[in-house]
C-alpha cells in the first residue's frame, strides 16, 4: 500500500480533474446550470409530445387492464385517460416551467422567504 496520506491522492485526483476540463473547454463556471432547457427548441417540443402522449398511454392501459379484470368496462378505463391526461399536463407544465431539469424541483429562495429555523424579521414603525 502507498504511504502517501488520503488526501494528497484526492488532490492529484483533482488537479487531473481540472486538467481533463481544461483540454476538453470545460471550467468550473461553464457547467450547464440546474434549470436549463436542453440544446434546441425541436426537442423541447419532442419532450413536451412524449410526455403528454405516454402519460395518455399509460393511463389508457392500467384502466384497461383493471376493466379486464375487474369486470368494470368501461369506467376504470375512463377514470384512468382522465388521470393520465393530467398527469401529463402536469409534466408539461413542470417542462415549460424549467422545473423538469432539476433535481428535487428546489423553490428559489426570494427576498421576503425565509430560511428553516429562521427568525422572521421585526418590523418596527
Amino acid at each position: 500500500m502507498s504511504e502517501e496520506h488520503p488526501h494528497r491522492d484526492l488532490e492529484r485526483l483533482d488537479d487531473r480533474l481540472a486538467q481533463a476540463r481544461g483540454n476538453a473547454g470545460l471550467t468550473g463556471a461553464g457547467k450547464q446550470q440546474k434549470n436549463t432547457a436542453p440544446g434546441n427548441a425541436l426537442g423541447l417540443a419532442f419532450r413536451i409530445g412524449v410526455e403528454l402522449v405516454s402519460a395518455l398511454a399509460i393511463g389508457v392501459g392500467i384502466g384497461w387492464l383493471l376493466d379486464s379484470w375487474l369486470g368494470t368496462k368501461p369506467w376504470l378505463m375512463l377514470v384512468f385517460i382522465l388521470l393520465g391526461g393530467g398527469a401529463g399536463v402536469l409534466n408539461v407544465y413542470r417542462v415549460a416551467s424549467g422545473f423538469g431539469y432539476a433535481v428535487g424541483y428546489p423553490k428559489d429562495q426570494g427576498a421576503g422567504d425565509k430560511k428553516p429555523g429562521e427568525q422572521s424579521p421585526e418590523i418596527e414603525d
